[in-house]
């Protein structure tokens, strides 16, 4: 019998990827799981399919080459590993193997942002704004760790590539019940209703955000909380609705640099749509080496953690029209 999770319990989403690949590999008899060397949380489908699991060992770039190619003989590869390694070593195998042939490769990783106490060469936090820019690749980031299962299933009849970013994996907040959500690849989520001012968010920092949010609630302010999972296609229609129903008040948390990421994609949709905004606000990592610590330490010394949250969303809602 199937374990169930509710609202604010704690889930591994490695754990959710391992049953996830292992159920859907007696759904598709293609599909194959490759790992460098990480595949501790593959076991469920290594041990009932070991003929479509590949462990290449430390060699990310291999990993994908060899991805692109069962690829082109009609199988479904996922690549499973640590991103920072997967986002940057890989990534003319990435551009030119998967992207330029357009092939159905799920990457699938870890450590996307300041998490990990790994220091500066295993954090992924230049990840999105080198896959939101290559061409057909579909790019992701997931918080909650139920979604995780959703998006690779939904994943399994893409025609191209597509990224998945997740945290350590190990020790997630379950943001929403089973079913609350419409969840859709290309769509964002408004995970609380809001008036005031909306904050855009992804990943680990959504419940960040749903905390800033409930904050601003005790001095009877309304935030909009939006989970853009997906940066690319990013969900233009709902940054426009946002804009007109919350004053224009925009404010864009993520765990990533500030620059190039989700900040970066939903300026360009303001600029590109003539969106009048009354004020935009970024909160993510400066343009430095992050060094050592936990997320939670990281975050608030560069400027980006709860405190600093509440008080970009107080500054949101006191800026005039």
């Amino acid at each position: 019998m199937p374990t169930t999770f509710t609202f604010g319990e704690f889930l591994g989403a490695r754990s959710v990827i391992g049953s996830t690949l292992a159920e859907l590999g007696d759904e598709h008899s293609n599909l194959f799981v490759l790992t460098p060397d990480i595949g501790a949380t593959l076991v469920e489908f290594r041990d009932k399919f070991p003929d479509r699991f590949i462990d290449v060992g430390l060699a990310e770039q291999a990993c994908v080459g060899i991805a692109a190619g069962l690829a082109y003989d009609g199988n479904i590869p996922v690549v499973s590993g640590m991103l920072p390694f997967l986002s940057m070593r890989a990534l003319e195998q990435v551009r030119s193997d998967v992207c330029y042939p357009n092939l159905p490769v799920k990457i699938i990783g870890t450590h996307g942002g300041l998490v990990g106490n790994g220091g500066s060469t295993h954090y992924a936090v230049e990840d999105l704004a080198l896959m939101c820019a290559l061409t057909n690749m579909t790019v992701t980031s997931i918080g909650d760790p139920l979604m995780v299962g959703e998006i690779i299933r939904q994943s399994m009849t893409m025609t191209g590539p597509i990224y998945i970013r997740l945290a350590v994996g190990k020790k997630d907040k379950v943001l929403y019940e089973p079913g609350e959500h419409d969840v859709r690849i290309g769509k964002g989520i408004v995970a609380r209703e809001g008036t005031d001012a909306t904050i855009f968010t992804h990943g680990t920092t959504v419940a960040q955000a749903l905390d800033a949010a409930d904050e601003l609630a005790k001095d009877g302010r309304s935030i909009r909380v939006v989970d853009m999972f997906t940066l690319k296609p990013i969900d233009e229609e709902l940054i426009v609705r946002c804009a007109d129903e919350t004053g224009g008040r925009f404010v864009v948390l993520e765990d990533h640099l500030a620059y190039g990421g989700l900040a970066s994609r939903i300026a360009d949709v303001v600029a590109d749509r003539g969106v009048r905004l009354t004020t935009f606000e970024r909160l993510g990592i400066p343009q430095v080496y992050a060094g050592f610590g936990d997320d939670e330490e990281l975050r608030n010394k560069h400027g980006y953690g709860p405190a600093a949250t509440v008080a970009a969303l107080r500054r949101a809602v006191s800026a005039q029209a």
